[in-house]
């Protein structure tokens, strides 16, 4: 059985699970309590658990990630929220210099069982200081794990493996994404970190694609099918550890790579994914691999500049069709 509901009730609803199930769960950032979070996500729950498990802090993002990582050490489950990852640039050091490293410091006797949720992306005109995409810089962290859900059901399950996972999470939300609605499986429905899910089967071309981008790359695939081209979908779902058995499985049998991702290319997640497939899928390969992502650049504050950089559907055409050797 399913429910239809919005990737932000996704997310509230993983939330209050592992809170009623785990008393050990807290919420810990700015104005998530009281005002229910920048984007209504954490909207109620202060009325259910009360100030001592939803802690609404001042703006001081080293602060309380600090206080986050010691209670983990400790082992309580925080859930700690920045209003946008722009935002954690902050709190940087006690991610990457504390809790990514404190297992390996300690031998494993020390665990840092938390998430940092944030919201990332472009395309609701918030401007430079608010619009990022920096999912690679924290797949680049040992210890650091790293989802990054398309979709409500993966959004809830993704959210309710990371919450239970003995080591820190980075849980990104795409901004644009808040409002989409999808089936949710009814119960205890988790979804293990590190593996990758074949949302369209397809023959012809592999679309790898991450976050926002696999709606985008779904709706390509469509097109595509009126046209007579087969594109299989494959979305990493968790990008640290990334799931590349699924990747090359998929690069393997169709021969033609397309890696779509938001963010912009060099040094990115799709660099990666393109490295992966290229070595391990070589022999398999019928073209270099494809990236569509956003051009090098900020994102800019103007509507039309903001709509000309951000990564299309027809974009992701476009690449099919080159790696199918057909004019795009």
């Amino acid at each position: 059985m399913t429910r239809e509901m919005t990737f932000r009730e996704a997310v509230r609803e993983a939330i209050q699970e592992e809170m009623r199930s785990d008393e050990k769960v807290f919420l810990i950032g700015e104005d998530l309590g009281t005002h229910g979070g920048t984007f209504k996500v954490t909207d109620g729950i202060l009325a259910e658990f009360g100030p001592e498990r939803v802690m609404d802090t001042p703006i001081s993002e080293s602060g309380f990630m600090g206080a986050a990582v010691g209670a983990a050490m400790m082992g309580f489950k925080p859930v700690t929220e920045i209003m946008f990852v722009d935002f954690i640039t902050v709190p940087m050091d006690q991610i990457v210099n504390n809790a990514a490293k404190m297992c390996y410091i300690y031998d494993g006797e020390v665990t840092v069982p938390m998430v940092i949720r944030s919201a990332c992306g472009a395309g609701v005109r918030m401007g430079i200081h608010h619009s990022q995409s920096f999912e690679a810089w924290f797949a680049h962290v040992p210890g650091l794990k790293v989802a990054l859900p398309s979709n409500p059901a993966d959004a809830k399950g993704l959210l309710k493996a990371a919450i239970r996972d003995p080591n820190p999470v980075v849980f990104l939300e795409h901004k644009m994404l808040y409002g989409m609605k999808g089936a949710v499986p009814e119960g205890d429905h988790v979804v293990p970190l590190g593996v990758a899910e074949v949302k369209r089967e397809g023959t012809d071309v592999t679309v790898i694609a991450t976050g926002i981008m696999v709606g985008r790359a779904l709706s390509a695939a469509q097109k595509l099918e009126a046209e007579g081209i087969s594109v299989e979908v494959v979305d990493p779902r968790t990008i640290q550890p990334l799931d590349e058995d699924t990747l090359v499985a998929s690069a393997s049998k169709t021969g033609k790579v397309v890696v779509a991702q938001e963010a912009a290319g060099p040094c990115s997640v799709a660099s990666e994914i393109a490295s992966v497939v290229s070595r391990k899928a070589f022999g398999y390969l019928d073209m270099p691999v494809e990236i569509v992502c956003e051009p090098f650049v900020p994102i800019p504050f103007s509507p039309v500049l903001e709509d000309f950089v951000l990564p299309k559907e027809a974009q992701i055409i476009a690449a099919v069709k080159r790696v199918m050797g057909l004019e795009a």
